[in-house]
């Protein structure tokens, strides 16, 4: 979707969706036919009061007695190997090396796929936009007041070896993460009270009153450790000794920064599960590591992976002609993608005293030439990037309607008139430029702001009130942009803005955005289609003096800390797309990002090796290599 894979912020593997109290237990639409090994949670055998699925408004797919999701072939075959350049990151997560198989702490570069060991107590139904179904465990209670919920756990479950998984695993796991997790985990589970057992079945997660919406779907989607194993080690620690997990995978072969294998779990007791059918099908899935893009890219024709997303738009434009494609051993496609784009751009740290004046923000934004840029150097596939929201409904355009205005008045308490009259008219979007590369009319608007915030051009430097010269530093971890970032800073140059482009290794680079030691950089900021709680961590004023969160700007705003409660608080998917569309024109207003592209499709090419499910492909996720599986191959 983005240029850059290392653009793609993702919190985790439910951290971005959204769950509310289960209204009902009911299902929408008719249940699968049974699959072989399917072990269906039938509704006949749940005990009274509880569910097997939970979703952000009540609202499930899928009965109790489903066998499989709809987007799986139950029969698939399994063997084979998946190999690929992994795509997004994970909480501490690198894409470009990794040093470390603790994935869910600060510290370390954890490799990626390292979620394939673990299981965790309800999984993602992919054609739902915010629905998860029983895997660890069997059902969960809500308590009336929807603070308290007991999970019923599955007296199969086991780790990988062989010793059980119950409650007590759990709560430990739950309790420690809370305590010592990476600090998006800590922030998501701020609601959460505490974990306890109640006996060897029932994990007992308890929540505050006022909690957000989504705390017990985050809750439900971490990772659960064996306190046997984990609670004789230091936790806080990154560590290359493969992890005790119970999830279809654990590792196999690897080298530090080149390459991980994880092996499919021949014995896993979670197998048959209605979550489980049709997936997990190759035998290995491993992550390659490069330094370099164009290395990888040479890599991949050569056979070294075999599936690759494409994210460099000249490759796809002109690379795509080698002797495997064209004799129709290596497929490509383009998938279409209806998830929210999110939001792409060089990211401002409004921390540096240079950013302090929003006229000088938005200054920037009518230096970049995106019209050039896309015709020039992506050939004209990428989209401009304009809401946090892009490509969603809940992306806020034109004036504020009657629902938004109304939301908007409720701000009348802590924003100027001014302020308030601005949210109610149209948007903040970047200019849309002459495609020369160098818009003159823009770069004299550009001039204009600034000189109306009091800047002034001394000897070819702007410098602000206090005499100090304006400068940038873009900071990143691999080259790919810096071909898009060097027109940026010519024109930043002709407004008096002097600017570099710092390369730095990926480690160090995680460490200055650990510290928030940077001036701008690029990151894409994926929100799912239901968000929630996960919105602090990106956009919350606390977030801003966190370490290691992702507000890498440092906003701190009241006024979008209230917006965001007011999204965790939506009990019903409008009003929940009315007070996105609020919080995104107030994000906008602010600007604190000079925002970039877009494509709204996957670009995918792979060693004709594989083969789809032949049913419709789930809405709300790529779903490779998830549910793909290796073809049946002829003998002889």
């Amino acid at each position: 979707m983005s240029l850059s894979r290392r653009a793609l912020l993702a919190l985790g593997a439910g951290a971005g969706a959204a769950l509310a109290l289960p209204r009902t237990g009911r299902a929408q639409g008719a249940g699968t036919a049974a699959a072989p090994g399917a072990v269906p949670a039938a509704a006949s055998t749940l005990p009274a009061g509880e569910l097997h699925g939970l979703s952000a408004f009540g609202d499930l797919k899928y009965p109790a007695d489903f066998a499989h999701f709809a987007y799986v072939d139950p029969a698939a075959p399994r063997g084979g190997g998946f190999s690929q350049i992994g795509p997004v990151a994970f909480y501490n997560q690198a894409l470009q090396t990794f040093n470390s198989f603790n994935g869910y702490i600060l510290r370390g570069d954890a490799a990626q796929g390292v979620e394939l060991t673990f299981d965790t107590l309800m999984a993602r139904a992919l054609d739902e936009p915010d629905a998860v179904y029983g895997l660890l465990a069997r059902s969960v209670a809500v308590s009336e007041d929807g603070t308290v919920y007991r999970f019923r756990l599955r007296p199969q479950a086991r780790f990988h070896d062989g010793s059980t998984l119950d409650a007590e695993d759990v709560a430990f796991s739950l309790n420690l993460l809370k305590a010592k997790g990476h600090p998006v985990i800590q922030q998501g589970l701020a609601d959460m009270e505490g974990a306890e057992a109640e006996g060897a079945d029932i994990a007992v997660v308890r929540f505050a009153k006022g909690r957000a919406r989504d705390v017990p779907l985050l809750a439900a989607q971490l990772p659960v450790f064996s306190r046997a194993y984990y609670g004789a080690k230091n936790f806080e620690e990154s560590t290359l000794e493969p992890p005790l997990g119970s999830g279809p995978y654990k590792v196999g072969r690897f080298e530090s920064g080149r390459y991980v294998e994880y092996g499919r779990v021949e014995d896993y007791w979670g197998a048959g599960l209605p979550v489980n059918v049709g997936v997990n099908n190759f035998d290995t899935v491993r992550f390659e590591y490069f330094r370099d893009r164009e290395v990888g890219f040479e890599a991949f024709k050569a056979g070294t992976y075999r599936f690759r997303e494409e994210f460099t738009a000249r490759s796809w434009a002109t690379g795509y002609d080698f002797p495997a494609l064209r004799d129709g051993r290596v497929k490509r496609e383009e998938l279409p993608d209806d998830t929210p784009g999110g939001a792409q751009g060089w990211f401002l740290n409004l921390r540096r005293p240079q950013f302090a004046d929003p006229k000088l923000r938005e200054a920037l934004s009518y230096a970049f030439d995106f019209e050039w840029t896309n015709k020039n150097l992506m050939f004209g596939i990428y989209k401009r990037t304009l809401s946090f929201f892009e490509n969603s409904p809940l992306k806020a355009q034109g004036p504020a309607g009657e629902a938004e205005t109304a939301l908007i008045d409720r701000l009348a308490d802590i924003l100027p008139a001014e302020q308030i009259a601005a949210l109610k008219g149209e948007p903040w979007s970047p200019p849309l430029s002459d495609g020369s590369g160098q818009d003159r009319a823009l770069l004299r608007k550009a001039q204009e702001l600034l000189r109306a915030g009091g800047f002034t051009v001394k000897d070819g430097r702007l410098t602000d009130t206090a005499g100090r010269a304006i400068t940038i530093e873009f900071l990143d971890d691999e080259g790919s942009l810096e071909r898009h970032t060097a027109p940026f800073i010519k024109n930043l140059k002709l407004i008096g803005i002097e600017s570099t482009f710092r390369l730095v290794d990926p480690a160090q680079y995680q460490r200055r955005l650990n510290d928030f030691d940077f001036d701008a950089t690029v990151r894409r900021y994926s929100l799912t289609s239901v968000p929630g709680e996960s919105l602090r961590s990106f956009f919350g004023s606390k977030a801003a003096a966190t370490p290691g969160s992702p507000n890498l700007a440092g906003l701190a705003d009241p006024a979008i800390d209230r917006l965001i409660e007011m999204v965790i608080a939506a009990q019903t998917r409008e009003a929940l797309t009315t007070a996105c569309r609020v919080l995104d024109r107030r994000l906008r207003w602010n600007r604190f990002w000079v925002p970039q592209w877009y494509s709204g499709v996957h670009r995918i090419a792979y060693w004709d090796e594989f083969a789809w499910p032949s049913v419709p492909r789930p809405t709300y996720a790529r779903a490779i290599p998830g549910i793909w599986s290796a073809k049946l191959r002829k003998a002889g």
